[in-house]
């Protein structure tokens, strides 16, 4: 049996080799003459797994460990046999982390109070329930788009797009990427969406590059129909749009997901598929040895600030998406490299927070956001 796994994926070298023989390779040398007598591929979301790539060979099972799979060619999988699997949720933790920071960033630039603003969240699945639960903490407004789920579910607390539109201050995107049909999300923010903003509201973009037409952006911000934009997918990766990177708040290498946690759970999600569909006993395989920040202990005296201040600085202490930005800025050129050299970023419930002379409504809220607390 024999395994190819992209050797960016971390955590993962000796969980298969007792197993396989394991062939460890960058995406762009994994090509159809490596994949030719291989029976796993182990990948991510920069090779494309289509028919150029899978003709001939002998791969059955493919595990992205990523939620996205607009990678893997399902149809051609489907028609040649080929079984996959994705990672659904594996980051969902270090996205709502990512929007924390730059909801806490936002308001600080902006001189806005989060309390009271009205988020819309269009894409309620893994990601969007936990942005759903930061922002509530933060004291926002909550709508809800995500027309699958309300025809699957009924009206309940689903909103319309065109509602959205409308009545938020904050709309952050957390769809899949789909080309065509029903709902067909490619280009969902083109120019008719950025014309209804009702209320010139800040644009997140998390999810897909694609989702967001960029020359569109671009005008709706030249002329001021969004009050500005936090980017961290982009078309045309890695080759940004220099003029766009310029005008938005906040611009980052496609790293909202990249926290250790998400990653670890990524890796471990397609260790056990791919254990699952070749009968191998390590179904409940873990990764071991994640790192750790310098320190994961927070301490503050929190005498005379607010609840959302104190929320917004536990946030920042984690993860100050600012960093990111400046580095990108800095260096648009290495937008691949950034992502292979992430810094160690872990998630809430990984630090634990002791404030003093802080309200019980406080510590509840930090809770919420996933903290220890003392």
């Amino acid at each position: 049996m024999k395994i190819i796994i992209d050797d960016k994926i971390p955590y993962i070298k000796g969980a298969l080799e007792p197993f396989a023989e394991v062939v460890y390779l960058p995406g762009s040398q994994t090509t159809p003459e490596v994949v030719k007598n291989a029976d796993a591929l182990i990948t991510r979301t920069r090779t494309r797994c289509n028919r150029k790539l899978l003709e001939g060979s002998n791969v059955k099972f493919i595990a992205t460990a990523t939620i996205g799979f607009d990678h893997i060619d399902t149809e051609y999988c489907s028609e040649a046999g080929i079984e996959w699997t994705n990672a659904p949720g594996c980051n969902s933790g270090s996205v709502e982390q990512y929007i924390a920071s730059a909801l806490a960033v936002l308001s600080e630039k902006h001189n806005f109070s989060l309390s009271g603003k009205t988020i819309g969240i269009v894409g309620v699945g893994n990601v969007g329930k936990k942005v759903a639960r930061i922002a509530k903490a933060y004291g926002m407004k909550v709508l809800l788009n995500d027309p699958p789920r309300e025809r699957a579910e009924g009206k309940g607390d689903f909103v319309s797009l065109d509602e959205i539109l409308d009545q938020s201050d904050i709309i952050t995107l957390h769809v899949p990427l789909n080309m065509a049909g029903e709902d067909k999300t490619f280009h969902m923010a083109k120019k008719a969406f950025f014309a209804k903003a009702g209320k010139k509201p800040f644009v997140i973009n998390s999810c897909r590059g694609e989702v967001v037409e960029t020359e569109a952006l671009k005008k709706a911000l030249n002329t001021n129909q969004i009050a500005g934009a936090v980017i961290d997918c982009w078309e045309n990766e890695p080759d940004i749009d220099r003029e766009l990177l310029d005008r938005v708040d906040i611009a980052t290498p496609h790293i909202a997901g990249y926290s250790k946690d998400g990653k670890a759970n990524g890796t471990a999600m397609s260790v056990q598929a791919v254990s699952r569909f070749f009968g191998l006993g390590v179904d409940n395989w873990t990764c071991q040895n994640v790192e750790l920040p310098a320190s994961t202990e927070i301490t503050s005296d929190e005498t005379g600030k607010s609840t959302e201040e104190i929320l917004k600085r536990a946030v920042l202490d984690t993860y100050d998406i600012r960093e990111d930005d400046k580095r990108l800025r800095l260096s648009p050129e290495s937008f691949e490299k950034q992502r292979g050299d992430y810094p160690v970023r872990r998630e809430f419930p990984v630090y634990h927070i002791t404030l003093l002379n802080s309200s019980s409504e406080t510590m509840k809220r930090l809770k919420t956001f996933g903290f220890k607390t003392t």
